[in-house]
């Protein structure tokens, strides 16, 4: 348990037997009445987000979420395998756990998983990645400076949109957030 007063971002509160991730908070203190604090929280397993209001001093029942350093190993029918870092215990995690995060993942990367009570929660993965074009359209000749852009696939099975300059085998820098290009890796 712990006061509203306590809050932080990315504090794990259990809310009606579900988990909800403290986004953003903010104690007011208006000319009259009593303080409250204004939170954004995000559903921890839907991702969907609400606004909601708590007296100052309430209590709230916090999570225990760990979060662990993992390898990933590989795809397992739906499911992902991944081994914890520190004791080499393999975990494994449905898809519907992994969600967007599987479009850009590679063999043997290294991501951090959540767990409550050990079941997992999500996965997290680095803000950016390394990952090589397995297929794109040639550029054309004099394309080279409009600025437009083409699709590409990556060695993970993600499209992408890249520059028209970008040639199939080029390895780029994807933001696993958004899966925006973020620019060429020699």
């Amino acid at each position: 348990m712990a006061s509203t007063n306590d809050l932080k971002n990315g504090m794990v509160l259990n809310i009606d037997n579900q988990l909800w991730s403290v986004v953003e908070f903010q104690h007011v203190k208006p000319g009259k009445g009593p303080a409250f604090v204004r939170t954004k929280l995000k559903a921890v397993l839907s991702g969907k987000v609400v606004d909601r209001t708590f007296n100052a001093g309430t209590k709230v029942d916090t999570a225990n979420v760990d979060k662990r350093d993992m390898q990933y190993l590989y795809k397992d029918g739906d499911d992902f395998v991944f081994m914890d870092s520190s004791d080499y215990e393999q975990t494994t995690v449905s898809a519907a756990t992994v969600g967007d995060a599987a479009k850009f993942m590679l063999e043997n990367q290294d991501v951090t998983v959540a767990l409550h009570d050990g079941t997992p929660l999500y996965v997290e993965l680095p803000t950016s990645v390394v990952l090589e074009i397995t297929y794109t359209e040639p550029g054309l000749q004099g394309d080279r400076s409009t600025g437009g852009t083409k699709p590409a696939t990556l060695e993970t099975g993600a499209d992408i949109a890249v520059p028209l300059f970008l040639e199939t085998g080029t390895k780029v820098k994807v933001d696993t957030r958004t899966g925006d290009y973020l620019g060429r890796v020699s």
